[in-house]
């Protein structure tokens, strides 16, 4: 593998890590039947519900609309939101925003709900559109309070305070932040999230395991984002691939609730890295699911991170505290054995062993390749990803 320019260390004179967590995380079965007194606390209505048509479907939107009726909160329902959502989705969400004069904004769903709540809220309170907030502080004025209730196991949106929206034209996929976005309230119910149909269920949950290694190993990790780094991918390895095989399995859907919520923390203080700059291409250019693209190029990118020791030795502390490894074991066999153990979930997981599988070809790198330089988030990759780098990648996960 060719030398690299690597980043300096952080300077602790000058680096100093920061927890602030904005939202209140409400946990256990059944919490879902709280949401009513949680968005009385938050000021009351009307509220406006965005989800999607599958989840409405089975049953969840008519659970939240419940408990909002139990609490006197007046509630209005938009649906329509579809999977890696568009500035379209959003507009729709904000006709409906409009005409009942929102106080509160609830999304429902995976990450595409609660991201087109999100999104709708920087448009409804601070005007103009998607495009205008694509970065990090660009709302000036307050927004409005927002509760999130994930009914998957993987996105970690309602832990973040970005909206990841795609322009509808152009299929660019715009992360719009800003800490006024973050949700007040996030509630885990895994009695929400077992009715995942099983593909959403090894998408979302591939997402998860991509943010526990991604943002163990960034430059801009913290001490603080370890914590929930690690904590995540401990979760995500042992209650992971039984969810997919015992989807009942309360408990252990809890704790992929916990550990998509505890990875959400740890991208809010220290972003993301190359799998992801790599998995939007295919996203926009192929369909691939956003978890499965991100699945997919994840063991490339490990591969070309361990070039790096600094990144390989997280990688090796990540397999140690999963219990994947004995602690005494050298740091190249202990990322040997997290590389290997990705490989055997993305299998159990039916993800295809290449990007063939999804009209992927050859021919299609050179434009991949030039939309991954260009996202966000590989700017904070261990080791800098070159274009060079960026077909090398591709081209083996062909």
């Amino acid at each position: 593998m060719p030398e690299h320019d690597l980043p300096p260390p952080p300077d602790p004179a000058t680096d100093q890590a920061m927890l602030h967590i904005a939202t209140k995380l409400v946990f256990g079965e059944n919490s879902i039947d709280t949401l009513g007194e949680h968005a009385q606390a938050c000021g009351g209505g009307p509220a406006l519900l965005v989800t999607d048509h599958g989840v409405a479907e089975v049953g969840h939107a008519d659970r939240a609309l419940a408990s909002l009726a139990k609490a006197g909160v007046e509630a209005i329902l938009f649906e329509g939101v579809h999977e890696n959502p568009t500035t379209m989705d959003v507009e729709q969400c904000l006709e409906v925003a409009k005409a009942s004069n929102i106080e509160l904004f609830i999304g429902l769903g995976g990450g595409s709900p609660i991201d087109t709540a999100r999104g709708c809220n920087f448009l409804f309170t601070n005007g103009g559109r998607m495009q205008d907030y694509w970065g990090v502080g660009k709302a000036s004025k307050a927004m409005k309070p927002m509760i999130a209730v994930p009914t998957t196991t993987g996105t970690g949106s309602e832990m973040q305070s970005f909206a990841l929206i795609a322009d509808a034209e152009t299929h660019q996929k715009m992360a719009c932040g800003d800490k006024k976005a973050a949700a007040k309230v996030a509630i885990l119910d895994p009695t929400l999230s077992c009715t995942q149909p099983r593909v959403v269920m090894a998408h979302t949950g591939l997402d998860c395991l991509g943010h526990a290694l991604e943002t163990a190993v960034t430059t801009k990790h913290t001490p603080f984002s370890r914590l929930f780094s690690t904590e995540a991918c401990r979760l995500v390895m042992k209650h992971f691939t039984h969810i997919l095989d015992e989807p009942m399995d309360l408990e252990s859907q809890g704790q992929m609730l916990l550990a998509s919520a505890f990875s959400g923390i740890a991208i809010e203080h220290s972003m993301l890295g190359a799998a992801h700059a790599m998995a939007n291409p295919l996203t926009a250019m192929f369909d691939v699911a956003h978890g499965e693209a991100v699945g997919m190029m994840l063991p490339h990118v490990m591969l070309f991170n361990s070039a790096c020791d600094s990144a390989r030795d997280e990688y090796a502390r990540l397999a140690v505290s999963s219990g994947l490894i004995a602690p005494d074991a050298s740091p190249q066999d202990a990322f040997d054995s997290l590389h290997q153990k990705l490989v055997s979930i993305l299998h159990h997981a039916g993800m295809p062993d290449s990007l063939t599988a999804h009209g992927v070809s050859g021919d299609s790198i050179e434009s991949m390749v030039l939309s991954a330089s260009k996202q966000w988030t590989g700017q904070f990759n261990p080791i800098p990803p070159t274009n060079d780098d960026f077909q090398a990648m591709y081209r083996a996960a062909l």
